[in-house]
């Protein structure tokens, strides 16, 4: 551990934060909200769609989307624009 980990308290390989889920009801139709918030920081992240949390999530790790992910954004990619899915999740 260098000398900025000891003084920020970070631990190699770990991550903390803490995760609030809410429920948005519109016009028929309900969705989940989330945030993560890092506990040393105080830092606070909000994500309108789940799918969001769970990229960001997979980021801060070093993971790759997800396959069915990678292969929307090369169809996407011919088509020329992205389609919004989940509006009415």
């Amino acid at each position: 551990m260098d000398d900025e980990q000891k003084e920020s308290g970070e631990v190699p390989g770990y991550r903390s934060y803490l995760l609030r889920l809410w429920r948005e009801m519109g016009t028929g139709s309900t969705w989940w909200r989330a945030s993560l918030q890092d506990p040393r920081s105080g830092e606070r992240v909000g994500f309108a769609h789940l799918d969001e949390l769970f990229a960001f999530l997979r980021e801060q790790i070093g993971l790759p989307p997800p396959v069915e992910d990678l292969v929307k954004a090369e169809g996407s990619l011919e088509t020329g624009f992205r389609s919004e899915e989940g509006g009415s999740e």
